[in-house]
């Protein structure tokens, strides 16, 4: 990519604000937006579970950048212009909808919003894994997770005031105008040839029999399903027992968002020191300890530090499941394989919204956070084939042949 390393870090940044931006939406305001039209919680999980849908496919939308040069145009960034038009137009369109009377229409523009962003998701760590020196990977990778829990905890602080004082459509509004931001970047880029040791080899599809891969896929779609069952009706839980505003909303999300950036942090330096398999551990009796504690809230006051331990705990389990994934992916497929356990993942989290919302419907909100803790136990029995005897060491002391970046 024939530009400089500012402008470079810059793009990658800012389509993953971006992204962060919309997944602020879902994460504190869209249970509230569909509540104010009488939708059930249990509609709200399908919703969720719909609009999740795209990023259990996107492996196929990262083989089609592979394979297909758009009319000659390049292989990643014609799609990552595309994606962020349909999402920006998706956007324009929401307010438009009344879910109440045409819930269909509202699920099917959500999924194709969110096939928008899978597709410019996807390109954007091709275009990155295509073009970043080795001794940048890091920074770059830095970079886009930075982004986009930068746009989660900066939106969610005024997209509700932006409802609340103006009106949704403002707000939709404004999210479609901030999707467009990267654009200029994305249409100043240049594209370069890729390496030829990037070439799918079909034959290292092979690694997905192995039971250690396999249980690490089941990891993530556990460890995903619980932690976004629990984010899913954080705000309606508060919203339901202490009638908290759409602006007290927004800044909980903001508290949980800056939760997330230092548990993602942690769990990089303790990766290093710990080994990974006691990470995981730690992520486990983390997430049981801040989701069951979230069932304990009684005032408004005790939930500003216990939705921030959630978000600490949300972005260490994140953090560790990422660093396992890069390190166990076969460098031959290896944005293939990461994408693969990224989208089983996802697969984990559709289950995990269409189940937190049935189970507040069947029983009640303080149930649902004890019986979703309660599910961590089951990760256990995987960590025993996940790990191989002698292999949980710290990755200074045990160099990893297979190790990628997203």
């Amino acid at each position: 990519m024939n530009r400089s390393k500012t402008a470079r870090y810059a793009m990658f940044g800012m389509l993953y604000f971006a992204q962060g931006a919309i997944l602020s939406y879902f994460t504190a305001l869209n249970s509230l937006y569909l509540l104010s039209f009488n939708i059930s919680m249990s509609q709200i999980g399908l919703m969720g579970t719909i609009a999740m849908i795209p990023f259990v496919i996107k492996i196929f939308l990262g083989m089609l950048s592979d394979k297909v040069n758009f009319f000659h145009l390049g292989y990643r960034r014609p799609y990552i212009i595309i994606g962020l038009l349909v999402q920006s137009l998706c956007l324009f369109i929401v307010p438009f909808i009344n879910p109440a009377t045409h819930f269909g229409l509202f699920a099917l523009t959500a999924f194709i919003l969110m096939t928008g962003m899978a597709l410019y998701d996807t390109c954007t760590d091709g275009l990155a894994l295509d073009t970043t020196p080795k001794e940048e990977e890091g920074a770059i990778q830095g970079f886009m997770v930075g982004g986009r829990a930068l746009g989660v905890v900066i939106i969610s602080a005024i997209i509700g005031i932006v409802a609340e004082r103006s009106s949704w459509t403002t707000a939709f509004n404004s999210l479609a105008v901030l999707t467009l931001l990267p654009l200029p970047l994305v249409l100043m880029a240049r594209e370069t040839e890729r390496s030829a040791e990037r070439k799918f080899e079909w034959k290292a599809f092979s690694a997905f029999t192995h039971p250690s891969v396999i249980s690490l896929a089941l990891l993530g779609a556990l460890y995903s399903l619980i932690t976004n069952a629990a984010n899913q009706i954080v705000n309606p839980f508060l919203q339901a027992e202490f009638d908290i505003s759409l602006s007290s909303a927004g800044f909980f999300t903001t508290i949980w968002g800056v939760g997330v950036i230092l548990g993602s942090l942690t769990g990089g330096r303790l990766i290093d020191r710990i080994g990974q398999r006691r990470a995981v551990h730690w992520a486990i009796g983390i997430s049981i300890g801040s989701i069951a504690l979230l069932a304990l809230i009684f005032n408004p006051t005790m939930a500003w530090p216990l939705v921030a331990a959630f978000g600490l705990a949300f972005g260490y389990y994140e953090t560790v499941y990422f660093a396992i994934s890069m390190n166990k992916s076969d460098p031959r497929i290896a944005a293939s394989m990461f994408s693969i356990l990224m989208a089983i993942a996802n697969i984990g989290t559709g289950i995990g919204l269409s189940l937190s919302g049935s189970l507040v419907d069947a029983l009640n909100y303080r149930w649902t956070f004890f019986i979703i803790a309660g599910l961590n136990l089951l990760a256990l029995p995987l960590l025993g084939l996940i790990f191989k005897p002698g292999e949980d060491r710290s990755a200074s002391e045990s160099p990893s042949p297979a190790h990628t970046t997203e």
